[in-house]
């Protein structure tokens, strides 16, 4: 009996390590028995995604590992541990299972300061990015680069799968007058790059303040492939923030994230279906979801929905709307969705201007997510997408040219 039981183990874990395909930067670091930071005082840049494929938290694998000494932590938005909410500012505290301290990236500094850095040898970034300008842990991944090159301090990211691919390209670059938090780099809103090649981007093309470059290593994942999908890696996913609980979360903020910021149409966010909807009290869904269907887009196609949010916009009102389905997710054109939905319930609802219902603080807010206020002004002449998809798209063969010259995978 034993023997069996013995025999039956061997076999689950032999198809469990069968079935993963990829290893992220974490794993090949521990392959390599930790040797690129062995002897070294480090500081870690993480949130609950930096985990192995057994979910071990790269923060108690660093704290374990043979002749390394982690003796920071730096927080990103949500927390080291996940557990602030979006746009919370996270305080300096001491992490309760390590005892190391925790600096806040998210609150007063963005950016660590030098008495942050002080004693450092290397700094560590391990967080799983899910491939939109607009999501700050990039932002979080440059401004630490331009810390570890003013400080002399080495930088080192363990990279991850881009759960977008490494494919799909979209949006404008970000014009200098647009730069923020929330689009910190002259990059399309879906980029296409592991934060690995991301992090060689901008060191190689200057983009860092007044053109610093930090030493920089990346440690490579094995077995990705640009054409994969999250769930073609066989990795384990962990919510990279509260709204996005699923690997395929991270396909539909792209979707509906820019028209948001508007706070006008529900998107899912404070309900079950985060980014997936646009959803108001004045839209009649049958209507809005035929109008749409007609379009005939590529890779997708929308449902009506009926629902009352528990939270955020329109919270305990009974909206109305469509919800997007992905029927071929690499021809879906996923940033100008939600810019056709505009384009048609504007034709519905005239009367209903989002960009005049919302707070005027939000403008400013879209345009920076969209990397310039162009795309908002010329959209809103004659409510059409097709006055802004050249424009939308017009820096993209540019950006993949040079972009490629970074490729770490194939």
């Amino acid at each position: 009996m034993k023997k069996i039981v013995f025999l039956a183990l061997q076999l689950l874990i032999c198809g469990l390590l069968s079935a993963q395909k990829v290893k992220t930067g974490i794993e090949v670091l521990q392959q390599q028995n930790f040797d690129p930071l062995k002897h070294q005082r480090i500081g870690l840049i993480t949130n609950p995604t930096g985990i192995n494929s057994t979910f071990e938290s790269t923060i108690d694998i660093l704290h374990k590992a043979p002749h390394v000494e982690l003796v920071a932590m730096y927080s990103p938005e949500h927390g080291v541990r996940g557990d602030y909410s979006a746009g919370d500012q996270v305080g300096f505290f001491k992490d309760p299972k390590t005892n190391v301290p925790v600096y806040s990236l998210h609150g007063k500094h963005k950016k660590p300061t030098a008495e942050m850095l002080k004693g450092i040898d290397v700094l560590v970034y391990d967080i799983q990015d899910i491939g939109s300008r607009s999501y700050t842990y990039i932002s979080t991944l440059g401004l630490a680069m331009e810390a570890a090159a003013e400080n002399n301090i080495k930088l080192v990211v363990l990279d991850r799968p881009n759960p977008l691919g490494g494919e799909k390209m979209e949006g404008m670059i970000t014009e200098p007058e647009f730069t923020s938090f929330v689009s910190q780099f002259p990059i399309p809103y879906v980029h296409g790059l592991t934060v690995g090649e991301l992090a060689i981007f901008l060191n190689e093309e200057g983009l860092l303040k007044d053109g610093l470059k930090c030493d920089l290593e990346v440690i490579s994942m094995q077995g990705w492939k640009r054409k994969m999908s999250f769930e073609e890696t066989k990795l384990p996913w962990v919510p990279s923030s509260p709204h996005i609980p699923h690997a395929h979360s991270s396909y539909f903020y792209p979707v509906s994230g820019i028209l948001g910021e508007l706070y006008v149409y529900n998107i899912g966010v404070g309900y079950t279906l985060p980014f997936q909807v646009f959803a108001a009290p004045w839209i009649d869904a049958d209507s809005l979801t035929n109008k749409l269907n007609a379009l005939d887009l590529p890779g997708i196609t929308f449902r009506p929905v009926h629902f009352k949010p528990y939270y955020s916009v329109s919270k305990g009102t009974l909206v109305h709307g469509v919800q997007v389905h992905f029927t071929n997710y690499k021809e879906a054109p996923l940033s100008l969705i939600q810019f056709y939905v505009l384009q048609e319930a504007h034709q519905l609802w005239p009367q209903h201007d989002v960009f005049k219902m919302c707070d005027p603080s939000r403008l400013s807010m879209f345009d920076k997510v969209s990397g310039s206020d162009k795309v908002r002004k010329t959209f809103t002449k004659h409510w059409r997408v097709d006055d802004i998809k050249d424009m939308w798209y017009s820096d993209i063969d540019d950006f993949r040219k040079k972009a490629q010259q970074y490729f770490l995978y194939e």
